[in-house]
């Protein structure tokens, strides 16, 4: 595979930091208290502050923990979800010596597109090139990357098409790179029924329904991905903040419009779609993983393990662990985190 360039290593001088915020995290104990409050539904660890960076087309905002000299890992969100789901995995691996960085996806809470024209592009290869783009303006070279839904794509891509970015990945729910075509492909009644949001995003009413409703949206959205997750309102509410973002309901119809071939994308981003389109093998060292309560769609791993070339494993994480796996189960998350590192 020929090296591709990556975004941002041409403009890495004219980026500057904004902001020197420091961030401060909840002083509580995240031991097996801190996750089974989490599995409770309630969560009192939250981030205190914030840091901005200028980074390819945006300016990302990111909460930070642990020593600016430590094995730098990045921890990605997904959809409808925030930084939050990382509120108790950071400390842990800072805590173990990590430095981990949680930025706010395209769309979300203090991320902002630094032109009001750019395209507000979703689809898959946009996500991931933001964060390579990320982590040239933060000059690291080499990361752990780890994430579930959007988060886990964005961390897929990356392995696959820059890997000498990407020491080692965690990937909730697998392998998840997909392609348009895939997209065109119908799946058996049964299945589609899982994907009815998808399909309601490509109506014009969708989109204003979701821009309505986003809080209401999310909220049934969690509920049906994670039915065992007793999540308490203050958890909801400080994730849905980041929703209030003013691109946030064009990316994610945006997004989902893209992926049933519904929608255009940019012709920047069309080579790597390309190369996505192939189902590329990883090679990284990964920790795939899955809760036994995960309510959205998702293979079983037995279908995605020959995709991985590298040393490879999966975990199964019971207790009732629903999409959300970081916010659900932190410690198992963090100690997925740090055992992939020694792959």
């Amino acid at each position: 595979m020929d090296k591709i360039e990556s975004p941002g290593q041409i403009d890495r001088h004219r980026r500057r930091l904004l902001g020197a915020a420091g961030l401060t995290l909840a002083a509580a104990q995240f031991g097996t208290a801190g996750a089974a409050a989490a599995q409770a539904g309630s969560s009192s660890a939250s981030f205190g502050g914030l840091k901005q960076i200028e980074a390819g087309v945006l300016n990302v905002g990111y909460a930070e923990a642990g020593p600016a000299d430590g094995a730098p890992v990045i921890l990605l969100h997904g959809w409808p979800y925030d930084i939050h789901s990382f509120a108790e995995v950071a400390p842990l691996l800072a805590q173990a010596g990590y430095r981990a960085i949680v930025p706010y996806l395209r769309g979300y809470g203090a991320t902002r597109f630094l032109a009001s024209d750019t395209f507000r592009n979703g689809e898959p290869a946009a996500l991931a090139s933001d964060i390579v783009a990320f982590m040239d303006a933060l000059q690291i070279e080499q990361a752990i990357i780890a994430g579930f839904d959007w988060g886990a794509r964005t961390g897929n891509i990356i392995a696959a098409l820059w890997p000498q970015r990407c020491k080692a990945m965690v990937s909730v729910s697998g392998y998840l790179i997909g392609s348009q075509a895939a997209g065109r492909m119908p799946l058996p009644p049964q299945a589609e029924l899982q994907w009815w949001y998808q399909y309601y995003f490509a109506t014009e009413r969708g989109a204003a329904g979701y821009d309505k409703y986003r809080r209401d949206f999310s909220k049934l959205i969690w509920q049906l991905a994670s039915p065992k997750w007793n999540f308490d309102d203050a958890t909801f509410e400080r994730s849905a903040a980041a929703f209030d973002n003013p691109d946030h309901v064009a990316i994610v119809i945006h997004n989902y419009r893209w992926r049933l071939d519904l929608a255009m994308g940019e012709p920047r981003y069309e080579e790597l779609e390309k190369r996505l389109a192939d189902a590329p093998v990883i090679g990284v060292p990964t920790i795939t993983m899955e809760g036994d309560a995960n309510g959205a769609p998702h293979l079983d791993p037995s279908a995605y393990a020959n995709k991985f070339s590298g040393k490879y494993e999966h975990r199964n994480i019971a207790g009732g662990v629903g999409h959300n796996l970081p916010q659900e189960a932190p410690q198992a998350f963090a100690q997925a985190v740090m055992d992939v590192a020694r792959f």
